[in-house]
Order: structure tokens, then sequence, then C-alpha cells
């Protein structure tokens, strides 16, 4: 799959974990929007109509549960894949992230073919 030109959003409160998605997702063509928390993600989406989000559970005052929900809540955005970014590995978590109606739900540290695994998995192209 071609990721040239694919409008990736990174929502992560750690400046650590946009820079690695960051560096990697360009590697490969893509154009990241990084943020680094839900209030400014969610005012960004509908400027910036990303093609798939990553959203960091662990945020203060947005968490990513709350975000992705309100992504999903959106008629104009709930198609847009939600992948959910989590420190921790747990099948409450997992499920909570399947709730809101994220994608799917990778843990950190993430790798660059988890990465652009759950992109090729969950995006469309034409």
């Amino acid at each position: 799959m071609n990721l040239e030109g694919l409008k990736v959003m990174v929502i992560d409160d750690s400046k650590t974990i946009r820079r690695t998605a960051e560096t990697l997702l360009k590697k490969e063509g893509c154009d990241v929007i990084s943020v680094d928390n839900g209030y400014e993600a969610l005012s960004q989406i509908a400027d910036l109509n990303p093609d798939i989000i990553f959203v960091d559970i662990m945020m203060p005052r947005l968490d990513g549960y709350k975000t992705c929900a309100l992504i999903k809540m959106n008629s104009e955005h709930k198609s847009t894949p939600v992948i959910m970014l989590s420190s921790k590995d747990g099948l409450f978590d997992k499920a909570k992230g399947r709730v809101v109606g994220a994608e799917e739900y990778l843990t950190k540290p993430f790798t660059k073919e988890e990465l652009i695994d759950a992109i090729e998995k969950h995006v469309k192209q034409d």
C-alpha cells in the first residue's frame, strides 16, 4: 500500500511518542498531524480531515476514550478509523476501546510495522 500523502493524526501527551510516530510515518510518506491533547485534536479534525487517527488513552483532561467517543459521535468523522494507543495491555482497556468505537488497540511501545499494519488494515484507498 502506498502511504504517500495519507493524513495521519497522532494524539498523545507524550512528546516522545508523538515524535516517534511522526518520524516513522513521515518516512513512509504520510502527512502527520501531531497533537498533544484531545481538545486540540477535536478542533483540528474538522479542519484537517485526517484519514486515520492514533489516540493515547491516558491523557489529562480529555482521555483517549472520550476523545474517540466524541470523534465517532460526529457524523462527518464517525467512519474515520481510530486506533487506541496505551502502555497497558489489559483486556478491560481493549474492550472499553471497542465500546467507544475504536477500530484497534496498540500497546506502547509500538513498532513501525504495527503502525503501518493498522493503517493498511483500516484505511480504504481509492
